[in-house]
């Protein structure tokens, strides 16, 4: 099962329904990947919230700009069948620089801009834009 691909999917569909948020299950993983995606500016805000069974959910609060989504593409690369891995001198460029790569290295969630600074490569999660 690929929780990594399911948690895109879920911020993918409430963008395309135009919803203010969406809800998901709590990992750190996925709580990492929210952080620095509101770190760049894709999204609004990213919460903690209990649920009715007192488990942990993230409410991430989605980012519009004059009704238009900032976020438009989430593409997953590594998939649980076909991992991609990338060295620090082959992290992708986005767009010429106007998306991110987020990649999951032995430093934490790190973006592509991020990995290259601190000279580390990793395994690439996904592309965003």
């Amino acid at each position: 099962m690929d929780t990594i691909g399911d948690f895109l999917t879920i911020i993918r569909n409430a963008v395309r329904a135009q919803k203010s948020a969406c809800k998901t299950q709590f990992s750190n993983m996925r709580k990492e990947i929210a952080l620095l995606l509101k770190q760049e500016g894709y999204i609004a805000n990213v919460n903690e919230i209990c649920n009715e069974n007192g488990l942990k959910d993230l409410e991430i609060q989605l980012k519009y700009v004059k009704g238009v989504s900032v976020l438009s593409v989430l593409k997953r690369c590594s998939k649980p069948g076909a991992r991609w891995y990338v060295r620090k001198d082959k992290i992708p460029s986005v767009l010429s620089g106007l998306g991110i790569c987020i990649l999951s290295t032995s430093r934490g969630i790190l973006s592509g801009k991020q990995a290259k600074q601190m000279c580390v490569g990793g395994e690439l999660i996904c592309k965003v834009w």
